[in-house]
């Protein structure tokens, strides 16, 4: 399984309008084979900072979606108003939170 997780930052006047345009997106990917969750959640919406989580079957998927007509056009209309440090971790050893 692949982690997709970190922060993105728009400006708090584009808020309203990404965060929009990301449902629709959250919406389309979370059908996707290999989508097993998706989620962003605003985390400090007077710097516009959003909590990005995803968790992806494995690199075949997540590829898939980042290939797809709908999130490159997510990205085209959004890369000149949106920054991000958003990482990819692999998850082999994946147990219940009070597991040891």
């Amino acid at each position: 399984m692949l982690i997709v997780m970190g922060y993105m930052h728009v400006g708090p006047a584009d808020l309203a309008e990404f965060y929009s345009d990301l449902k629709q997106l959250a919406i389309t990917a979370r059908q996707r084979q290999g989508n097993i969750s998706y989620d962003a959640a605003l985390d400090d919406t007077e710097s516009g900072r959003l909590l990005i989580a995803e968790r992806w079957a494995d690199q075949v998927a997540l590829t898939s979606h980042l290939l797809a007509e709908d999130t490159l056009a997510f990205i085209e209309r959004w890369q000149s108003r949106m920054r991000g440090d958003i990482r990819k971790y692999d998850a082999s050893n994946e147990r219940e939170l009070g597991g040891e």
